[in-house]
């Protein structure tokens, strides 16, 4: 008669932390990974504040690091977009109506860079309403 062997004593598989190339999609082993900030007005960090403005980017090789990184060299870095970044992390993680002096005290921003990073938001949002049929 066949006797099934119990699984005491077998050893399980580590995971392998797997990255993600931001030009080609490629799934490949954390340690393999190429990756860098590039400055980027348009992302805001969660966590750390200390990384506003600047984006990580994950690729495959250098090559793609490259490709990558010149694209982000081409866009213009424009405050009022890391403003209102910056707002709508303080408006999305915590009560949602707050005066101009609790917005500066959480986003360490002053008041005439709010209201820059308003304008400049509405504008976007106008200028998308326009773009929409």
């Amino acid at each position: 008669m066949w006797k099934r062997k119990g699984r005491k004593g077998r050893r399980t598989a580590e995971p392998v932390p797997l990255e993600l190339c931001d030009l080609c999609a490629r799934v490949f082993p954390a340690d393999e990974s190429v990756g860098g900030y590039v400055p980027d007005s348009s992302a805001a960090h969660a966590a750390g504040e200390r990384f506003d403005g600047l984006r990580l980017i994950t690729a495959c090789c250098d090559d793609h690091f490259d490709v990558v990184k010149d694209g982000y060299a081409h866009r213009p870095f424009v405050e009022e977009e890391l403003w209102a970044a910056k707002l709508t992390r303080a408006l999305t993680t915590g009560p949602p109506a707050l005066s101009m002096e609790q917005l500066g005290c959480r986003t360490g921003l002053q008041e005439p860079q709010i209201r820059a990073a308003i304008a400049w938001h509405n504008a976007r949002m106008r200028d998308q309403q326009r773009m929409d049929p």
